[in-house]
């Protein structure tokens, strides 16, 4: 089981270099239905996918959204900008 659960977080971060390399290369277009992908998977997944969402994920592109300065709040969905906020909440006590 704990190999299921490892190909999931990688599937994720492999989703979301995909993501990060289209908002690279100014394909925003196609970033925003990956983001959308991501927000069907976080609201319709099994609780693994759901998991693996919001901690690989939504960590991966919103940190690299952060370093390029872009605005998270265009980007974002509503339930993955909810789980990006989770986030940052709780590194802050």
């Amino acid at each position: 089981m704990k190999t299921h659960t490892n190909n999931i977080y990688k599937q994720m971060q492999r989703f979301a270099n995909v993501t990060k390399t289209l908002i690279m290369q100014g394909n925003i277009k196609r970033a925003k239905r990956c983001l959308q992908t991501a927000e069907y998977l976080l609201t319709q997944g099994t609780t693994e996918v759901k998991n693996a969402i919001a901690d690989v994920y939504v960590y991966s592109v919103s940190s690299f959204l952060e370093v390029c300065h872009c605005n998270i709040k265009d980007l974002f969905p509503e339930k993955l900008s909810n789980a990006y906020k989770k986030q940052i909440n709780a590194n802050y006590p």
